[in-house]
């Protein structure tokens, strides 16, 4: 057999590489973020091992496996940015930890997580008081709200559907969904009004819901995967003056 010549091109500008590192559990963000994102981008995915049982033990367990599953993406790919997709884990483990994980493997990388990503979608749309619903138990939900508080956000109402088993998460349905969304934005009226509402966790099914569910309490809501892929999409195209961590 004859050995053929060959030449090799450079990775096209226009279709930037996005890795995204994935729950083990989760049977919802690759599809969410496979809609929301630009079809020209060529997204990666790599699994992360996780625990079906979500709780603040299992969550901090990633941090240690997060520089290997990174390593699994290609090596030889200019990743312009990296999404860890577990706002959960993100919040226990720590943004910036997260980062430095990350860019530990792939160093000129861009870094971001549903957290940082929520945090820099709410500060576009200048809203501060935010109504929060999450799947988590208490003390994971508490987490997350002690993290948006110390970033400067007021949870005027909150609720949890405290749920710490992955699989179940990811089948909670539609209605669920909107009815809990709608009791999270109807505030006591001591409270001042809310700007969004933050439906966090990138297993729950939000793709077909949110602009109807913005619609019938008239704010914008955001969820996990929204804002992750919000997110991305911003870092590529304004790498400069969008927030991300960076170790």
């Amino acid at each position: 057999m004859q050995t053929l010549p060959f030449t090799l091109s450079d990775d096209k500008l226009d279709q930037p590489a996005v890795g995204l590192v994935v729950l083990q559990s989760d049977e919802t963000m690759e599809h969410e973020l496979r809609h929301w994102l630009p079809q020209h981008y060529r997204l990666f995915h790599t699994r992360i091992t996780n625990s079906q049982t979500i709780n603040a033990s299992s969550l901090q367990a990633m941090k240690e496996e997060l520089p290997v599953s990174v390593s699994l993406l290609p090596k030889h790919t200019n990743f312009r940015v990296i999404a860890y997709g577990c706002t959960s884990a993100a919040t226990v483990i720590g943004e910036a930890a997260v980062s430095s994980a990350i860019q530990s493997v792939f160093a000129n990388s861009l870094v971001t997580n549903p957290v940082t990503a929520v945090k820099a979608k709410l500060n576009s749309i200048q809203a501060k008081n935010i109504g929060l619903l999450t799947p988590y138990e208490p003390q994971v939900s508490k987490a997350l709200r002690d993290n948006l508080e110390d970033s400067g956000y007021a949870i005027t109402n909150s609720g949890t559907f405290n749920e710490m088993q992955d699989h179940k998460v990811a089948r909670i349905s539609r209605q669920s969904l909107l009815d809990a969304i709608q009791k999270i934005a109807h505030t006591q009226s001591n409270k001042p009004p809310i700007d969004a509402v933050f439906a966090s966790c990138t297993n729950l099914r939000t793709y077909d819901l949110l602009d109807e569910a913005s619609s019938i309490i008239g704010c914008p809501v955001i969820s996990s995967n929204s804002a992750l892929a919000w997110h991305i999409e911003a870092l590529l195209n304004s790498p400069i003056n969008i927030t991300a961590i960076r170790s």
